[in-house]
Parts: structure tokens; C-alpha cells; sequence
């Protein structure tokens, strides 16, 4: 089979977008959220579980510390049995405290709407910045990559092997989507790897993209 040219792999990948956008429109956000505050903490807290899980959790966390002044100042033990369900519940506890802590010494109190200055913020990495800037902000710095969006962008080929760690991943799907798209892809593929491009059992016989994708049938 022939190498796929870049300008060949960016007109396929305009197609998947466009049908993506089709199905899913924007796509939305699976976390329940009010303010930019309450999304990063749940963007944190959903690392190894379920966005649903975190979803019963957070109301419990937002009704014991509403603002992030609340949480700076919350005991630990406190936050920790409140989201105890979650796994690693007990870092997870610190960094939301700690994280609280420099949002108001730092920020006065409001996330910060920069993509580097939220990764200063304690268990908040790029994935998660990415999210924040893109959800709270629409201003899209880059593509959240996780494990969906990382699995559907090697199975559609637009990662190539050598792309072994998120941040590959990311820079790959940054050189065949134009910016103005960026803004969409993690939820639509959060949504398309749940709904149709799952880890087990791929439902590749029903998938709307299924004739652009190069795995079809391999899985």
C-alpha cells in the first residue's frame, strides 16, 4: 500500500471531521460544570474513572465548597470522603486542594484562560489545560488527547506508529486539523470511541466513517 502524502491525509481527515460534525455537531461536554473553576477540578478528578462517576461525586464536593476559596481552605480528610468513590482519590483530594490554594493566591481566585499557566496548577497537565481552554474558554491551544481520541487517531492512521505517548499523538492530529476544528475533536471522539470505535468489539459495520478508515476489518 502506498504512503499517504500529508495533503492526502489532511483531505481525509477534513471528510471524518465533516462527518463527525455531521453526527455530532460540537460535541458535548461529558463533565457537568458551572464555571471554569468547577471544570478543571472535574477534568482532574475524572483521571482514571469515569466521567459519569465523577459526575455524582462533584455535586456533593460544589455543595461543600462552592468557590475555589471554599475548597483552598477545606481539611483533606474532608474532600477525600467526599470523593472517596473515585480511584486515587487520596492524591486526587490534595492536588483539588492545592490546586484551590494557587487559584487564589496566584490567579484572585479565577482559573487562568493561558494554556501554560494552567499546567502550573497541581494535577493539571496538558490533556487537561487542553480541555479547559477549549470547554470554559473556546479558545483552543491544541487537541486533549485521551484514550479515545488517542486509540480512534491510530486506528484512522492519522498517528503514526512512532506517536507513543499523548503529546505525539497531539502534534500528529495538529499538522492534518486546522485550528478552527480543534475545538470539536475531543468531544466528538469521545463520543465516537464510546458510541462506535470501542476498544473491545468495534462496531466498525456501523460506523459512518467506516470507508476512510484503514483498520476497517482489521480489528
Amino acid at each position: 500500500m502506498p504512503r499517504e502524502t500529508m495533503a492526502a491525509k489532511r483531505e481525509r481527515a477534513a471528510l471524518i471531521e465533516q462527518r463527525m460534525f455531521d453526527h455530532y455537531g460540537e460535541g458535548a461536554c461529558s463533565l457537568d460544570y458551572d464555571d471554569p473553576f468547577h471544570l478543571t477540578c472535574a477534568v482532574v478528578l475524572s483521571a482514571q474513572c469515569t466521567d459519569a462517576a465523577v459526575n455524582k461525586v462533584t455535586p456533593l464536593l460544589w455543595e461543600a465548597y462552592p468557590t475555589a476559596r471554599d475548597l483552598a481552605g477545606a481539611k483533606l480528610e474532608d474532600v477525600e470522603r467526599i470523593i472517596h468513590p473515585l480511584g486515587f482519590f487520596r492524591s486526587k483530594a490534595k492536588n483539588l486542594i492545592a490546586l484551590a490554594q494557587m487559584v487564589c493566591a496566584d490567579f484572585g481566585g479565577q482559573v487562568p484562560a493561558d494554556i501554560d499557566e494552567l499546567q502550573k496548577l497541581p494535577g493539571v497537565g496538558r490533556k487537561t489545560a487542553n480541555c479547559v481552554m477549549c470547554e470554559a474558554f473556546r479558545d483552543p491551544q491544541g487537541i486533549a488527547v485521551d484514550t479515545h481520541v488517542d486509540r480512534i487517531a491510530h486506528r484512522l492512521r492519522l498517528a503514526g506508529p512512532s506517536a507513543d505517548t499523548p503529546a505525539k499523538t497531539e502534534a500528529a492530529l495538529l499538522k492534518v486539523y486546522p485550528r478552527d476544528q480543534w475545538l470539536f475533536i475531543n468531544h466528538q471522539w469521545v463520543h465516537f470511541g464510546r458510541e462506535f470505535c470501542r476498544s473491545q468489539n468495534p462496531k466498525c459495520g456501523e460506523c459512518f466513517v467506516g470507508e476512510l478508515c484503514p483498520s476497517r476489518g482489521r480489528l
